[in-house]
Parts: C-alpha cells; structure tokens; sequence
C-alpha cells in the first residue's frame, strides 16, 4: 500500500493509504479475516463493522460471509503493533484508512517517513491477503 498522509489528531494517528488496485467486496473480507488473529480479544473486544455499525462477526468464517456494504471496518487491539489499531476498507476503491493511538514511542509523532516505516510491510501483507 502507498502511504497518502499522516497527521495527528487526539491521542490517534490517522492516516490515508492507497492498495495497488481497487478491490471489491470479497478482497476486502478476505483481509479482515487475515487480520482477525492479529487482535487480542482480552485487551479490548475485536469489532467488525459495515458503513459504521457492529456487524456481530466473531471469526473468520463469519466475517467471509457479511453482507456486501460500501464499507468495512476492524478495530480492537493489535497483537503486532501493541496498540489499538483501526482499519478501514472502501468497497470497490483504493481507499483505506488507518488509525492507531500515539500509545508508544514508535507512533509518538506524524512523522511521515517513520510511520511509513512502521506500518508498511504489514499492510503490504494484509494487501497480499486480498488475493489468496
């Protein structure tokens, strides 16, 4: 994924990305589902949204069948990174946003090199999730 911009707000980094391509509906959930093992449930309950309501999904095989909705969401806590983290996937678009709490030295500040530094490889993983 290509890093748009980064910027601060609160105690959280938002950022914007880019995938290579646009992709659709079942990409998408293919990701979250490849993410779903990478959240810790007893930090902070695991959430799957669509277009900003609780879809009630509690694994992977649930989270393959959702409805198809113009947009997915995963947030809960990050086993990778040891901070709350929050994924955003747009149907049918390049789009994905991401946010994770300015929590530790790494994520302390909007630095655009370094968080591209942080956060790439592991989305260029969840982007190589899309296609298996």
């Amino acid at each position: 994924m290509l890093l748009i911009g980064v910027r601060a707000d609160g105690n959280w980094l938002l950022s914007q990305w880019n995938l290579t391509y646009a992709t659709g509906w079942e990409g998408i959930c293919k990701a979250a589902a490849k993410m779903y093992d990478y959240y810790d449930s007893k930090e902070m309950p695991v959430e799957i949204l669509t277009d900003d309501h609780l879809t009630g999904a509690h694994s992977k095989d649930e989270i393959m069948n959702i409805e198809e909705a113009g947009h997915l969401t995963v947030r809960g806590f990050s086993t990778v990174f040891k901070l709350p983290l929050m994924i955003t996937f747009y149907n049918q678009t390049k789009t994905v946003y991401v946010n994770i709490a300015q929590a530790t030295e790494e994520f302390a500040y909007a630095d655009y090199e370094k968080f591209n530094k942080s956060l790439c490889q592991y989305l260029d993983s969840v982007e190589m999730a899309m296609c298996e």
